[in-house]
Order: C-alpha cells, then sequence, then structure tokens
C-alpha cells in the first residue's frame, strides 16, 4: 500500500493542468515535467522500448514471457488534469482507517467532505482514503490510472511466473481538453485491443459514452443610448438569454442521468454589443444526438428571422459513441469482467456520461472500453480517492494480462 501512496503522491504533486486555449501539443509545458518523469521511471523499472514524441505522448513494452501466440494488449491513461479546477500546489491528505464520519478537508475555509452529502464516502469506511486540502483538485483523474499501469506492469516484471502476452503502455496529454487522441499513433502502438484506466469508482466497466459535440453562438447587438433607444437598440445579451429559454428546460446535466442526454450552457459572456454563449450537446443515442444538434439550428434560425442576421452558430463534433466500435468485439469487455470476478469485485457495466481517450481511440482502429481508476468526485475541491481501489485496479490489470495469456 505505501509503494502505491508514495508513487501517487510523487505524481499528484506535479502541476499538470492543460489548457484548451492553446494549439499546442502538450497545450501546456507544465506536462512536460510528468511526462519526462513516467520516461524515467519506466525506464527504471525494466520496461523496454520506452518512447516519448515531440507531443509528450509516451509508448512502452513489456515483452511477453509465453512461446505461444498471444495478442498483443494495451493500458492506457493521460497524465493532464482538468482546467477547471486549481491543480497547483495539490497537498493531498491521507486518512487512515476511516470512520465514516465527515473529513476536514481545510478547518480555516470551513471546506468538509461529508458522507452526508458524498454518499458514496460510506462504502470505505476502515479504508485509507486520499483527499484535497480544499484549495485544489487531487488529480486522481488520471494520475491513478498511471499510478495503477506502472504498478502493474513493475509487478509483472518481477514476478515472471506470472504468464503474459506482449503488453504496450501508453500515457497521453490534454485528455481534459478532448485531445489526448488527436495525435495517438495507433500503428506504432501495436496492440490488437487496449484498456483505458480512467473510470471512478471501484467495479466500474464502461463501453459506452455519449456523441458529444460543441456548440458556440456569438450574437452581435449594437449599443444607443438607453433614452433614445426605441426601435435602434439590439441587446445581445437579451438574445442570448432567449437562445437558452428555447432549450429543453429538463434536459440539462442536473435533471438527467443513465443514458439520457441534454444541453449544457457552461459559459455566458456579454455585454450589450456582444454576447457569446457556449454549450456542450450530448447523447447515448446517435439519432437523438442529431436532432439535438438540429434544433440548436433550428433556434438560430428562429432568432435571425425575428432579429437580423446577427447570430452565427459554430457546432464541432467532439467524440461518438464507442459502443459501435466495441460490440461487435465484446470479448474484450468479457475477460476484464472475468478479472474482477476473479478478484472479488462486483463489476458495474454501465455507460459513461462523459467520455474518454478510449472513444476517440475506438475510432481509430484500436477497441478500448474503460476499467475503474477509483477516484470519486473528479475535477474539483471534494475529489477522494481509496487506496485500496488503485490497489485492486491493480491487480485488475495484473489478471487481464494473465488472462489474454491463458485464453
Amino acid at each position: 500500500m505505501q509503494h502505491i501512496i508514495d508513487r501517487f503522491l510523487s505524481y499528484v504533486t506535479i502541476d499538470t493542468q492543460s489548457d484548451p486555449t492553446s494549439n499546442t501539443t502538450p497545450s501546456t509545458l507544465k506536462q512536460w515535467d510528468l511526462a519526462n518523469k513516467l520516461v524515467d521511471e519506466l525506464k527504471q523499472i525494466g520496461m523496454k522500448e520506452v518512447s516519448i514524441d515531440e507531443n509528450a505522448y509516451i509508448m512502452a513494452t513489456l515483452p511477453s514471457n509465453v512461446a505461444h501466440a498471444v495478442p498483443t494488449i494495451g493500458f492506457i491513461s493521460h497524465f493532464d488534469t482538468t482546467p477547471d479546477f486549481s491543480g497547483t500546489n495539490v497537498n493531498p491528505q491521507i486518512i487512515a482507517n476511516y470512520d465514516g464520519n465527515d473529513i476536514i478537508l481545510n478547518a480555516k475555509e470551513n471546506i468538509v467532505l461529508s458522507p452526508a452529502y458524498f454518499e458514496d464516502l460510506l462504502q470505505y469506511k476502515g479504508q485509507t482514503i486520499i483527499t484535497t486540502d480544499g484549495t485544489t483538485l487531487l488529480g486522481a483523474d488520471d494520475k491513478a490510472g498511471i499510478t495503477e499501469i506502472i504498478t502493474a506492469m513493475e509487478y509483472l516484471i518481477q514476478h515472471p511466473e506470472i504468464k503474459h502476452g506482449k503488453i504496450r503502455i501508453g500515457f497521453t496529454p490534454d485528455e481534459e481538453i478532448g485531445r489526448g487522441a488527436h495525435k495517438f499513433d495507433v500503428t506504432s502502438f501495436g496492440a490488437e485491443w487496449a484498456y483505458t484506466m480512467d473510470g471512478s469508482q471501484i467495479g466500474e466497466l464502461e463501453y459506452e459514452n455519449f456523441n458529444a459535440a460543441s456548440a458556440k453562438i456569438t450574437i452581435v447587438g449594437k449599443s444607443v443610448h438607453p433614452g433614445y433607444a426605441k426601435g435602434k437598440l439590439v441587446n445581445s445579451l437579451g438574445i442570448g438569454n432567449a437562445f437558452i429559454s428555447m432549450l429543453p428546460k429538463n434536459e440539462t446535466p442536473e435533471t438527467t442521468t443513465d443514458r439520457e442526454g441534454f444541453f449544457h450552457v457552461h459559459r455566458m459572456d456579454g455585454r450589450i454589443e456582444e454576447t457569446i454563449l457556449e454549450l456542450i450537446v450530448r447523447d447515448h443515442n446517435t439519432e437523438k444526438f442529431e436532432q439535438r444538434k438540429s434544433l440548436l439550428i433550428k433556434i438560430t434560425d428562429t432568432l435571425k428571422a425575428k432579429h437580423g442576421d446577427c447570430i452565427q452558430l459554430e457546432l464541432n463534433d467532439q467524440y461518438y459513441n464507442m459502443k459501435e466500435k466495441i460490440t461487435p468485439v465484446m470479448h474484450i469487455v468479457e475477460i476484464a469482467k472475468e478479472a474482477m470476478e476473479q478478484l472479488g469485485i462486483v463489476p458495474n457495466i454501465k455507460p459513461i456520461r462523459g467520455g474518454t481517450d478510449g472513444s476517440q481511440l475506438s475510432f481509430m482502429g484500436l477497441p478500448c472500453p474503460n476499467i475503474f481508476a477509483g477516484g470519486h468526485n473528479f475535477h474539483g475541491k471534494y475529489e477522494y480517492l481509496p487506496v485500496e481501489s488503485m490497489q485492486k485496479a491493480t491487480e485488475v490489470i495484473v489478471k487481464i494480462c494473465e488472462l489474454t495469456a491463458t485464453k
């Protein structure tokens, strides 16, 4: 346990926040700090063919130790953290033998991690939990996944009696801003399939995700003195509010669950002469996904007809539901499921209400289900990680390698 804790802490204390406004890869120079450390560590534990390219994509190989032909499989995680919340000066707290009560993250700011609000905490009574200090995120998304993959590879190297085929691992930048797979070289990776270690609580196994699109609405108004504004002033803020009011009221992230899609307005920045709305569109169902995008076009056209040609809609697809690519090769999900069951973990197979590198990689020719990494409450100050979940995820990786070789 202490070995896993030490490894994880050495990663999360390095700031790797990505930046959606940057055009470089990685999007921030500080991502190189952890990337270079990971390369050195992979070499130290004995991995082969360790490489890092000009965009900070890391790959390495654990050679097969069996004589018969075995499919080459992979494990993938990302080392950037979200731009949604600070990842600078992460100061983790370790709560041993958690007693089920409130955890004071920051007494000065009265920030409390409470099972009264976060009920999942009660699953981990008696376990060791790593939390934030209430001022930053933790970074378990996805430095927990990296910890688990490297620890599993180290264990397999130290235990050659465990039979496995060729294993490839990959670590990527910029997943949190939707670019983690953009420059991933699937051909060089050379695996028949892979698993992203990027899920949340123990037992999660996912092969469905949202279809996703982003939308930016730019509204241009005209500013006139309000005392002389009749028939002349065009208030872009009012048109922006009208746009939002025409979206379905009960199809937002806070009102939907499971496979229910939504519209999510996450930015409104405006003044009379210009207002910008940014939103995301999500749906598991492809037909409904297309209908959602069509609705945005219809709303834009309706407001143009009323206010003139003052609205511009930019609509871009981001990723698609990987179920389409995983269903023909469902044995790769069954292997992960069996690995969990053999380790006494109850598989929780459910759709992702989001996306991972695996969704894009699946459409790039690398089928890639998603497995739990163990963390909770990603992207904020209430993020926490049970260490025992990291241990179990590490064991799942080892078991998948073993099962692939024996099956």
